[in-house]
């Protein structure tokens, strides 16, 4: 009987493990052996908008890793591989893998010796017009329309190998309605191709032909309503491609561009081909993709004056993303983390230090909203483009660059930057190539007799583990004959921790510094000043170089997590997160005012009217203050909703008495009084013919590019 249930226990277990490994998603999978890589693509695809389906063949020309007779190539689930033909076009053998659906197996007649080379052609079909089954968990990466279509290269639309590390050169023809334009990787070849016969539904057809002739991740693409822009800025071409009634600051945008570029140049070096498409991206995909050479920005931020720093990040990230690629989705941070701090990097430069810190505030507040999911290090157990994953990965790791650069000091960061693209340009990249490199930078710059900073310890702490420091301080002001004397603790959480940290004491002369080297769960101290420290006048870490949590911080990002399930329509879970931000730090203006436009969605007018007058309850911080402007605005909509028109006016003048223009907020207040906001036919609509719909258009302002909050398009609600 003992026997018996030992054999059932384990035989559950077992069971308990292949479920979860059944449900694993896709990019949690082990990876398995690379044997081929390819070298160069020809692919011949149809775009069918009617039938919103894509058609192809791929000629692909592959090299041995080692000898194997296995080809395994990514395509996409809903891609239906019809034959799969040999150099002699003979058919081979070929299966979906049964653990990994995303995995084609093919099986040669014989094995390729290492450094051999065989090519192969896919012939392969299937609908792709929603996110069901997306290499990208949950994330549209593929669409085909009547509209329009976009063909990303996460979407593995043709057959891949090693993604997203491996380079290659190739042709593509995209075959599409005469009424799209195709805008993407490489050179057009001469103008579209008109391609004989006609489709009774769709009309006439044409080939686009693009040319890919340097190594590199190719393969996005978009179609549709598209005017080419070709512009010219500081010496650079930038081609922009947006609809017509959309391509007005495409002069704007091309500028943009180019002084990212410029700057980006200046501070690692120059990229092969300084050209640039920049391209709009339909909403209901991604915020934003690079590409090499091919920039693509969602159309709900398409506005030059509120994405620069997106831009900037976009044109990053053919630095460290394109030109020099992660290893594996482990390595990511050395590619998005890093180009996540140029956007801080190229504010600094562009807009002074300032600009520079509030991008690294935002920064932080983005790495604690879910920085528990994983370590950095470990960036391939997350969904790539998943909330998770752009605070881990995107957020915490460019928080990592900023505090590695203040451990560096900021001439040997750069130089290390400099280096790492030199070193690594159109290679891959793993994190400890990156560490290698930047501790043999430290050690060069070090001043004759002092260490260098412990680089080791740094990576090992941050990289490896999940944890933030949230410090308190402990301490009592001694007189000395030379002064006065701090003696005091240093304490945080993580008993792991060991890093310098900056001790400032003000003083009723000038303030003084000085560096305590913090380890573990508590730290002792003992500093001697000049002038009598001033009451509440000590703080750590008062550049905010660390990354730390505080009560302030853990409540904004409560709220940007709010924020960010409201903008997917999820409104009873935003609520959930705005009210736990007010139960960390009580009447924060930006939590109730959130919480009352999520109630507004719902159409929950009191409890929505009963938070935006606690908005109003509490003076708001100063890079929130545009608070009080539209809470007056939703709270005259609200009014004007009931047939309340008089109590609605009043709101739409205390709007205007803010004189805050905050996204916009005096010009609708104006337009409010003249006349009033009505819910017709289910939608809230704002009936002024200059305003734009409420839904799916909101008129909510959020921060965007550090700068002051504009205007925000979201979703309509889901279902809940």
């Amino acid at each position: 009987m003992t026997r018996s249930r030992g054999i059932s226990r384990r035989i559950g277990l077992f069971a308990l493990i292949m479920s979860f490994a059944a449900a694993a998603p896709l990019y949690a999978q082990a990876p398995r052996p690379v044997n081929f890589l390819a070298t160069h693509y020809d692919v011949s695809a149809t775009l069918d908008a009617i039938g919103q389906s894509l058609s192809a063949v791929a000629k692909v020309d592959l090299v041995a890793i080692e000898a194997s007779s296995n080809v395994r190539a990514e395509l996409h689930p809903n891609l239906v591989v019809k034959e799969v033909k040999g150099p002699e076009g003979k058919p081979l053998t070929f299966e979906r893998d049964n653990q990994n659906p995303l995995f084609v197996n093919v099986q040669l007649f014989t094995p390729v010796a290492a450094n051999g080379h065989v090519t192969l052609t896919f012939t392969y079909a299937g609908l792709l017009f929603n996110e069901e089954n997306s290499p990208v968990p949950g994330v549209r990466v593929t669409s085909i329309t009547k509209d329009g279509a976009y063909l990303l290269l996460p979407a593995r639309w043709f057959p891949l190998t090693n993604y997203p590390s491996n380079r290659y050169t190739a042709t593509f023809r995209l075959n599409v309605p005469e009424t799209f334009a195709v805008a993407g990787s490489g050179k057009t070849v001469s103008a579209p191709t008109p391609v004989a016969g006609k489709n009774a539904v769709e009309g006439s057809r044409v080939v686009y032909t693009f040319e890919c002739n340097r190594p590199a991740q190719h393969g996005t693409y978009v179609a549709g309503n598209l005017q080419l822009n070709p512009k010219q800025a500081e010496g650079i071409h930038v081609a922009v491609y947006a609809p017509r009634n959309m391509s007005g600051n495409a002069q704007e945008f091309a500028a943009d561009v180019a002084r990212a570029a410029v700057a980006f140049s200046d501070l690692f070096g120059p990229i092969p081909d300084p050209n640039f498409t920049l391209i709009q991206l339909p909403e209901g995909t991604l915020r934003e993709f690079a590409g090499p050479g091919v920039l693509l920005l969602n159309q709900r931020t398409w506005d030059p004056k509120t994405s620069d720093r997106a831009i900037s990040r976009l044109v990053a990230s053919e630095w460290f993303g394109v030109q020099v690629a992660p290893a594996t989705p482990n390595d990511a941070w050395i590619s998005d983390g890093l180009a996540r701090y140029c956007e801080a990097l190229y504010a600094e430069q562009t807009a002074g230090k300032e600009a520079g810190l509030r991008a690294v505030d935002e920064f932080a507040v983005g790495a604690l909203m879910y920085e528990d999911a994983a370590p950095v290090g470990q960036a391939g157990r997350l969904a790539p483009y998943s909330p998770d994953y752009r605070s881990v990965v995107m957020n915490k790791g460019a928080m990592l660059f900023h505090m590695l650069r203040a451990m560096m000091g900021d001439a040997a960061f750069k130089t290390a930057l400099r280096d790492f693209y030199f070193q690594f340009a159109e290679k891959s990249a793993r994190i400890e190539d990156f560490e290698n490199l930047a501790e043999r930078r430290v050690q060069a710059s070090a001043k004759q007799g002092q260490d260098p900073p412990n680089l080791r310890s740094f990576f090992a702490q941050w990289l490896n583990s999940t944890g933030i420091p949230e410090f308190t301080l402990d301490y009592v002001v001694y007189r000395t004959p030379k002064g006065f004397r701090v003696v005091g603790k240093i304490k945080q959480p993580l008993d792991t921790f060991h890093m310098p940290v900056d001790l400032r004491i003000d003083t009723e002369g000038n303030p003084e510094t000085r560096t305590i080297d913090c380890t573990g769960l508590e730290t002792q101290f003992s500093v001697d000043v000049f002038g009598r420290p001033k009451p509440l006048g000590i703080k750590i870490d008062p550049n905010n170089v660390i990354l730390k949590s505080s009560t302030a911080l853990r409540a904004r990002a409560a709220i940007a997590r709010g924020e960010d399930l409201a903008e997917q329509g999820k409104f009873y879970d935003a609520v959930a997160q705005y009210q736990k931000a007010l139960s960390i730090q009580p009447g924060r203006p930006l939590a109730n005012f959130r919480m009352g436009e999520a109630f507004f969605y719902q159409k929950n007018y009191q409890a929505s009217a009963n938070a935006f007058k606690e908005a109003l309850q509490t003076v708001p911080e100063p890079s929130e203050k545009w608070t009080e402007c539209w809470s007056h605005i939703y709270l005259g909509e609200i009014f004007d909703i009931l047939g309340q028109r008089e109590r609605g006016v009043n709101e739409y003048s205390k709007a205007k008495q803010t004189n805050d223009n905050t996204g916009g907020c005096q010009v609708r207040a104006e337009l409010l009084i003249k006349k009033p906001y009505s819910e017709s036919h289910g939608e809230l609509v704002a009936t002024p013919a200059s305003m734009e719909p409420a839904k799916p258009a909101s008129t909510v302002p959020v921060p965007a590019s550090g700068e002051k909050p504009v205007l925000k398009k979201r979703p309509d609600p889901a279902p809940q």
